[in-house]
């Protein structure tokens, strides 16, 4: 079966798209004098939507790097504050590096749609949006692609490939929490959990994998979905599960976990461990000192502009980025037997 070859965009096409002369469109991309900066923009952004090819189309030029960052206002006022305040200080950084104009703006994360993250994007006038702990689905994704933005997922990752993301190594930042308790001799060990984001899953795949690869031991999960951090407390306190350990998903609940497992007449005061996630500040002032897996926070921050970057310059392959997590030896984390 022959097909017709497709045919390649010109620059009537350009112009037809944005309801402007085509001589508009040649002085735009010639980057000739005469065109505002806005047209400008608008006609190389839907030359390289198009595929158009000119020797004047390079990706985004110096003065177009312009992105906005979403940051969830819940997140950002609660006690993940300082998990995304060490990211945000890392996209500053590196965005004055890049010569960047990076727009940080709170967003209520459960009023979340397509129409809010659009009209972010146009009152900061960008060409890239940066989505802090906010999941994507396919209908940002057709957009993303049609209106040639480039979007970098924070915090999060996209099964799907749809877009590049950097997020810390979750699954093996919870197998190495997971295997510091069995190496202190826990054989029942519960895994605290989140609702299903995919970020959160990769921690639960860690503990379920470093639980399988241990003879004899073996792994209870509770989500917060059904038990909140009190009533998981009341059940450990009761001796409902029959666990000596717990890794919490984030340093938030362990924390709140601390006093009634160590308190003086707590049944659990001698000999039961737990493990967070994050090293949030919070972590370094409980007591006792939290043991926990730390995440390089500014480091997230950093490779996000790299890959947005990257994208707005024209690298069309998706990249999904982990950046490495190290333990915490505190004080919540005891030997068996000892």
């Amino acid at each position: 079966m022959n097909m017709a070859p497709q045919k390649r965009a010109n620059q009537a096409d350009i112009a037809e798209r944005l309801g402007v002369s085509v001589s508009t469109v040649s002085r735009a991309l010639a980057n000739e004098i005469g065109i505002s900066e806005v047209v400008r923009r608008d006609v190389q952004r839907m030359a390289r939507a198009l595929g158009y090819k000119s020797k004047h189309i390079t990706g985004v030029s110096a003065g177009d790097k312009r992105a906005v960052a979403l940051v969830p206002l819940g997140s950002a006022t609660s006690g993940l504050s300082g998990f995304y305040f060490g990211i945000v200080e890392g996209m500053r950084q590196q965005a004055a590096e890049a010569g960047m104009v990076l727009d940080v703006r709170l967003i209520n994360e459960r009023m979340v749609t397509l129409d809010l993250i659009r009209k972010q994007i146009d009152q900061a006038d960008a060409s890239g949006v940066l989505l802090a702990g906010i999941d994507a689905g396919d209908e940002l994704a057709q957009w993303c692609a049609e209106a040639d933005i480039a979007a970098v997922l924070v915090n999060g990752s996209d099964p799907q490939m749809r877009f590049s993301s950097v997020c810390p190594d979750n699954f093996y930042g919870a197998y190495l929490a997971t295997q510091r308790l069995l190496d202190a001799g826990h054989r029942r060990i519960l895994h605290y959990t989140h609702r299903y984001r995919p970020t959160i899953l990769q921690r639960q795949r860690g503990f379920e994998a470093a639980i399988a690869a241990t003879p004899g031991a073996q792994g209870v999960i509770v989500n917060t979905a059904t038990s909140e951090t009190r009533e998981l407390l009341a059940d450990l306190l009761a001796g409902k599960y029959d666990v000596t350990a717990l890794f919490s998903w984030n340093d938030i609940a362990a924390v709140e976990m601390l006093e009634g497992i160590y308190g003086p007449d707590s049944p659990l005061s001698d000999g039961f461990s737990i493990i967070g996630f994050d090293d949030l500040p919070l972590a370094g002032m409980a007591t006792p000192r939290l043991s926990t897996i730390r995440v390089d926070r500014e480091a997230i921050g950093r490779s996000a502009i790299r890959l947005l970057a990257q994208r707005m310059e024209g690298e069309t392959s998706v990249q999904q980025l982990q950046v490495g997590v190290t333990m915490v030896e505190g004080e919540t984390v005891s030997q068996v037997g000892a």
